[in-house]
C-alpha cells in the first residue's frame, strides 16, 4: 500500500490546544441551554464532551459558528429544506445503535456504536465541507479514520469498493415517509477502496468536541473532505466491502448530474449552476461570509490528486 505524506500546516493554520479547550469548556457549560435551540441531538449528556486528541489535518479558514453548523443542513431523511433537519430531528433516536462491517472481509462484525468509539482513538480534525449547491463550511469533526475500522475487518484481496447504507426509520424520519417527493430509501453511498483507506477519510461521531447532533448525522457519518457533501452519508448502519462499483443514491437519481466520484472540480459546472465559486456559511448570518473561489479537490489536492492521476476528471466526475 502507498505511503502518504502531508505538508505540515503552518502555525497560523492551527488553533492552539489551550484555546480550543477553552472553547470546549465554554460549549460544555452552555450546551444545556443550547439544547432546546438545537434539537434533541444536543442534550445535557453532551456537556461531558468527547475525549479526543488533536488530529493531523487542519484548514486555514475561520471555523463556522456552531449554530450555523447545526441549523443549515442537507439531511433529506428529515426534509428537503435546510432548516428541516434541526426542526424535525428531535424524534430520532441514535442510541442504541449498531454498525455492521461485512462483505469481502476476513472478520465481519457488528459493532455497538459506543463500544466502537471506545475501541478507536478519537481525533479532532478541522475540515472544509462543501456541498454541490455551492456553499461551504469549515468546522472540527471528532471521530476516527475509516481505514482503522476497515483494517480490523481485514479486507480480502478482491475487495475493490466500500458500500455504505444509512438507516431506514420512516416513523422517526419524516422525509422517508411514503408519498413524499424525495429519494429512494435507504440512502446508499460508495467509495473506491483506496479512497476509503486514505487517511483523510473519516467516520465522524462528533463535532466541536460534542456528540454528533441528530441533524448532522448521528451517531456516525462519513466525511470525505475533498468530495461534495452528498458523499457524506449520515446515520450509517452498514458498511460492505464489494468487488463491483456499488450504486449510490444521487447517481441513481440523476447520473448526468451526480457522478460516483463526486470530486470537487471547479472547472466542471453542474448542469444547472456554476461551481467556480462557493458561498461561505456563517460570519454574520447564513449569507454573511461572502463568496470565494472554489478550490480543486476542495483544497486537498496535494494530498489526494495522486488517486486520480490516470483519470479524466471531466468524464469521471
Amino acid at each position: 500500500m502507498a505511503r502518504w505524506s502531508y505538508p505540515r500546516p503552518s502555525p497560523t493554520e492551527i488553533t492552539s490546544h489551550r484555546a480550543w479547550m477553552s472553547r470546549r469548556r465554554f460549549l460544555a457549560a452552555s450546551s444545556v441551554a443550547m439544547g432546546g435551540m438545537m434539537g434533541q441531538g444536543v442534550r445535557p449528556a453532551m456537556a461531558e464532551g468527547l475525549q479526543t486528541r488533536p488530529g493531523p489535518f487542519q484548514a486555514e479558514e475561520k471555523p463556522t459558528p456552531l449554530t450555523d453548523v447545526t441549523h443549515y443542513n442537507n439531511f433529506y431523511e428529515f426534509g428537503l429544506g435546510k432548516s428541516d433537519p434541526s426542526t424535525y430531528a428531535s424524534a430520532f433516536r441514535p442510541r442504541p445503535w449498531t454498525l455492521s462491517v461485512e462483505g469481502l472481509v476476513a472478520h465481519p462484525r457488528v459493532w455497538d456504536i459506543d463500544r466502537l468509539m471506545a475501541a478507536m482513538t478519537l481525533e479532532e480534525r478541522l475540515y472544509r465541507m462543501r456541498c454541490v449547491e455551492a456553499w461551504s463550511m469549515v468546522f472540527p469533526w471528532d471521530g476516527f479514520a475509516l481505514a482503522n475500522l476497515l483494517k480490523l475487518a481485514e479486507p480480502l484481496g478482491n475487495a475493490r469498493y466500500v458500500a455504505f447504507e444509512s438507516v431506514l426509520r420512516p416513523e422517526q424520519m419524516p422525509g422517508q415517509q411514503p408519498g413524499l417527493d424525495s429519494l429512494p430509501w435507504p440512502y446508499v453511498e460508495g467509495l473506491r477502496i483506496d479512497e476509503a483507506m486514505h487517511p483523510l477519510t473519516f467516520l465522524a461521531v462528533g463535532l466541536y468536541g460534542q456528540t454528533l447532533p441528530n441533524q448532522n448525522g448521528a451517531p456516525v457519518r462519513l466525511v470525505v473532505p475533498w468530495k461534495y457533501g452528498f458523499k457524506g452519508i449520515k446515520s450509517i448502519t452498514r458498511i460492505r466491502l464489494v468487488e463491483k462499483m456499488p450504486p449510490t443514491t444521487w447517481n441513481r437519481m440523476n447520473a448526468l448530474e451526480y457522478g460516483f466520484f463526486a470530486n470537487v472540480n471547479p472547472d466542471v459546472d453542474h448542469p444547472r449552476w456554476s461551481q467556480a465559486t462557493e458561498r461561505v456559511i456563517g460570519g454574520g448570518g447564513f449569507f454573511g461570509g461572502g463568496r470565494k473561489r472554489t478550490l480543486m479537490f476542495n483544497g486537498y489536492g496535494e494530498q489526494v490528486a495522486g488517486l486520480y492521476s490516470q483519470m479524466d476528471l471531466r468524464t469521471y466526475f
